[in-house]
Formats: C-alpha cells, structure tokens, sequence
C-alpha cells in the first residue's frame, strides 16, 4: 500500500509538471532545489485527492508516508507531506515532535519546505502543547540552520494571535546575532507578524537591540509599524 501510494502520487506530480513552472520556482532560491515543475495550486489539489485515500488511516501510518514523501527531495512531495501532517492536527501527540524534528534535521533544504511545515503543522502542535516551546528554544541554538529558522516559523500563527510573546522575544534573543540570511528573515518575520497584536513590545525590543540586530531581520520586524516608528528604528 506504501509504495503504491506513494507511486501513483508521484506519477500525478510528474503528469501536472512543466519546465516553465520548473525554471520559474527555482528563481525564488540561492541553493539548487529539487523540482516536479507544479503548480502550487495543483499540488494542493493533489495532496487533497490522495488524502481522501488514507484519511482512515491512525497518524502514525500516515506519518510514515509523509516520511517516505520528504525522503525524495522534491519540493512538492515535501508540501504534500506538510500538507497531510497539517490536516491530522486535531489528532496530534505530545511526542510528535520529536519526529517533526527528525524530518527538519534530515530532509529539509530549503525556506520553502522549512516554512510550510513549521508554519502550520509544527505551530499547530505547539499550541497544543506549549511545553514544546523549550524544544523551539533548544532549536533557536542549533547548529543545522533549517532547526534554527523553524524555531521562529513555527510560532507565525501563535504570533497573529497574539500568542507566546514572551517565548517569541526570547528566540528572538537567541537567534539575534545569527549570521544566516534565511534565520534573520525568519525571526525578522516572526516579529512583524508578532507586532499586529504587540506593537509596543516589538517596537521596544528593536529599539534596544538595533546596534546589533542585523538589518535584514530589523528591517522586517518593522515592516508593518507606522512610518514614524519606522524612521525611529532604522536610524543610526
């Protein structure tokens, strides 16, 4: 059932792909990345069509798939995986995070797939279960750079609620001075999407790090205070 599942869905990718959606995805990434060459809009639909197939299924089988999914490197097995990991959140276990953190560490390459995961899946286990912060915390100090952007992306969600601000702030902290582009921009978003409900809190803890913030992530924890705020934190 695993391999043919796991078939059919890659020859559905390899049926929608084309090579002026290929070469138009890898124009977002720095790194070389592993395409199908398929609409986003189509691999949701495929991910919903192939789900309808094992939703019956407990989640550690289906677990075992979106596994077997990442393992290929492609970009759209990937989000189908996310995608599948999301949709069985209701039913989400304490200890599954440790295998949300064994797929981060082994098969993600790239913001994309970092981020549709932990945006949703991992920020839905989260806020079921805040003790995991810690673990987001301990990822913040890692040194694979795709734990350390997942631990400010997996808190985007929590953060448009007003959620966790605390904790936001403190991997904030850890992740200040990281040298990595993708982990200031993800932290730098963190912030932003954080600021919609802690405008105040946001703004204070840029204003007290600009020095060393760099600019990359300052400029995108303001982008969506007022102008005034805004000139305040980017000047010398």
């Amino acid at each position: 059932m695993k391999a043919k599942i796991i078939l059919q869905i890659r020859l559905a990718l390899q049926k929608s792909s084309d090579e002026k959606t290929k070469s138009g995805f890898q124009r977002f990434f720095k790194e070389e990345v592993k395409f199908h060459g398929v609409k986003s809009s189509t691999v949701s639909k495929i991910a919903r069509e192939f789900f309808e197939k094992i939703k019956n299924k407990n989640n550690q089988e289906i677990f075992v798939l979106c596994e077997e999914l990442l393992k290929s490197g492609y970009c759209e097995e990937a989000w189908i995986s996310a995608n599948w990991a999301d949709r069985v959140s209701r039913d989400f276990q304490k200890e599954d995070i440790e295998i949300f953190e064994r797929w981060v560490s082994l098969y993600i390459d790239n913001w994309a797939e970092c981020d549709t995961l932990c945006n949703h899946a991992v920020g839905a286990l989260i806020e079921k279960f805040p003790v995991h912060l810690i673990r987001l915390k301990k990822w913040a100090a890692a040194e694979n750079k795709w734990l350390r952007r997942a631990a400010a992306v997996s808190l985007i969600i929590p953060a448009k609620k007003g959620e966790f601000l605390e904790d936001i702030l403190e991997i904030a902290g850890i992740l200040l001075l990281d040298e990595e582009d993708l982990v200031q921009k993800g932290y730098g978003w963190m912030l932003k999407v954080a600021s919609r409900k802690n405008q105040k809190e946001i703004f204070g803890y840029v204003m007290k790090n600009k020095k060393v913030m760099p600019r990359t992530a300052l400029r995108y924890a303001i982008e969506k205070m007022p102008e005034t705020m805004r000139k305040q934190a980017m000047a010398k």
